[in-house]
């Protein structure tokens, strides 16, 4: 009598959400795809996969954006990052006031020449920062809040990339999860560690 054997449906869904991170990734490198949802969703259509098919979070996607980059990037990738760093490096001195931080994938390496600078800074209110880019007549934008929680966002278009400042307060930035769910830890880099990070 033959053995009873159970399906892995473990190692399928794992399966499936690593190619599907893969696509998504070549969707936002390739295309300029910013949702990250709508890119997920998008690549388990163009790979028939069922919509109950379990999606990547977004710590797989940017595991998948850095196997992208490494295979495919090569020097126009690490000149459109360092370019972006540079120009955060700009704005950490011209927001210095505001302990401010990068974040995100121009931190971690991981941007596509679509992605925004993100800054994070640290302010009782986002009033101030508005106030400081006003008094320096640098034009900006108030996005548009993704939640009653969030925290306030203000955006810059620049030559080189948007910078989008995510403002703050002191406890709200003591309490920000450093980790993702696997555990690795969240990039951040002050003007001092980008600095040293471009040889400056």
């Amino acid at each position: 009598m033959a053995p009873f054997r159970t399906e892995d449906t473990g190692g399928r869904d794992a399966q499936n959400r690593a190619r599907i991170a893969d696509l998504a990734a070549r969707l936002i490198v390739e295309h300029g795809v910013s949702d990250w949802s709508l890119a997920k969703r998008k690549a388990a259509r163009q790979l028939m996969l069922s919509e109950r098919t379990a999606l990547p979070g977004d710590d797989e996607i940017e595991a998948a954006l850095v196997a992208h980059h490494a295979l495919f990037g090569g020097d126009a990738h690490e000149a459109v990052l360092r370019s972006q760093r540079e120009e955060a490096l700009r704005w950490l001195h011209e927001l210095a006031a505001f302990n401010p931080t990068l974040v995100g994938g121009v931190a971690a390496g991981w941007a596509t020449e679509h992605s925004d600078i993100r800054i994070e800074l640290v302010a009782d209110d986002s009033k101030a920062v508005e106030l400081a880019l006003i008094n320096r007549n640098i034009a900006y934008r108030v996005a548009p809040e993704a939640s009653n929680h969030a925290a306030p966002q203000l955006y810059i278009d620049t030559p080189c990339a948007g910078v989008r400042l995510i403002v703050r307060t002191l406890s709200a930035a003591r309490q920000r999860p450093r980790r993702d769910r696997r555990g690795a830890g969240e990039v951040r880099l002050d003007a001092r560690a980008l600095s040293d990070l471009l040889g400056k």
